[in-house]
């Protein structure tokens, strides 16, 4: 029995597979380096995508809960009642509910009268609407150099990726603000505003009215965020507000014109679309897709950089007023008079519209 024994000393060992060996390459270094950091961001927005679907389908959907007043029955009244109609919960849209989409035509029709209805406003209430357009907007600028500004592992691993991240997150929601709350912004003004007087609807005088105050009132907003924004001291000793403002304070005229000119563009694009759809979903599906678009591909939008500079200014941007105002401002708000005036409203005008027609048209 002993020597059936078997010692665990002099049992044998037991073989082992050997483990296969990786080497890592720098490419595989860099993506698994990528991974790690992507995840955090990409868990994010998922998490925001899933929040901003639900709201979507229930605004989208509200409708189908509308109360309609319906005839009460005379077997139910009462002596000396009053003759009032009961409000019943109807659980389906109806006939009358509005489309969420208007057609192409009766879109431009309404974005008409909506530029009527803003050159009727008077000097003071445009004004007070603009300095909350350039707060808006300002807080969308806030947001996107707070989240997208601060990503410097991305933006060197991935830089398209850093893009996405900084036009996704920041202006769309301040102008989802500006819109739904009947603000008055410029660069949106710039189109409703001058096909209300392409189509006879207001006049050159209100016009230049609307454009002055609400160009006033933006610059008033945005300076006025952009100082709290400073003294808020959120940002903490991140560089991407002075280097974004010195960057684009570096530009050429010709070029920041034309990126004025494809900013408004789009912007006007997503204001335009905004104002054919009825539920507010349809409006931030709107406003979302073109206003992340201009932000990521590195246009200029005028209203935008009233804060931004000025921030990056008070934040030690080698930056003077003088290039501030001619060598950003001037060419930028140009380049956006043209992008909605003309790019947008022009094409839609002179199809749907009375643009470039002879009276016999």
């Amino acid at each position: 029995i002993n020597q059936a024994r078997i010692s665990p000393i002099n049992k044998p060992p037991r073989r082992h597979s050997p483990s296969p060996r990786f080497r890592f390459t720098r490419i595989d270094s860099l993506i698994i380096n990528t991974g790690r950091n992507l995840y955090p961001v990409i868990s994010a927005i998922m998490v925001l995508f899933r929040s901003g679907l639900i709201t979507c389908l229930l605004a989208s959907t509200s409708y189908a809960f509308a109360f309609k007043p319906t005839a009460q029955s005379p077997s139910f009244q009462q002596r000396g009642a009053t003759n009032r109609a009961p409000v019943n919960l109807n659980m389906s849209g109806g006939a009358s509910v509005v489309p969420d989409l208007k057609a192409p035509a009766a879109m431009y029709e309404g974005a008409v009268a909506a530029g009527a209805a803003k050159a009727s406003g008077s000097w003071s209430k445009i004004f007070k609407l603009g300095i909350a357009a350039g707060c808006h907007i300002g807080f969308g600028s806030y947001l996107a150099i707070t989240v997208g500004g601060a990503c410097p592992g991305i933006a060197e691993a991935n830089p398209g990726l850093q893009k996405i991240i900084f036009g996704s997150f920041g202006l769309p929601f301040g102008l989802i603000m500006t819109l739904v709350t009947g603000a008055e912004l410029f660069t949106g003004n710039t189109a409703l505003v001058t096909a209300a007087v392409m189509e006879g609807k207001t006049s050159k005088k209100d016009l230049i009215k609307n454009w002055v105050a609400s160009y006033a009132g933006n610059f008033v907003g945005s300076l006025i965020l952009a100082y709290l924004a400073f003294k808020s001291g959120t940002l903490g000793n991140a560089p991407a507000s002075a280097a974004i403002a010195t960057a684009k304070c570096a530009l050429p005229f010709e070029t920041a014109f034309v990126r004025g000119i494809l900013c408004n563009w789009l912007v006007c694009m997503a204001v335009y679309m905004a104002s054919g759809c009825a539920s507010l979903a349809g409006k931030m599906v709107a406003v979302w897709f073109p206003i992340s678009a201009f932000v990521a591909l590195g246009f200029d939008h005028s209203v935008a950089n009233m804060f931004i500079i000025p921030l990056g200014m008070m934040r030690g941007a080698n930056i003077s007023v003088s290039d501030f105002l001619l060598k950003n401002l001037l060419p930028v708000t140009l380049g956006n008079i043209v992008g909605g005036a003309l790019c947008v409203m022009g094409l839609y005008g002179s199809a749907y519209g009375k643009w470039f027609k002879s009276k016999e048209e």
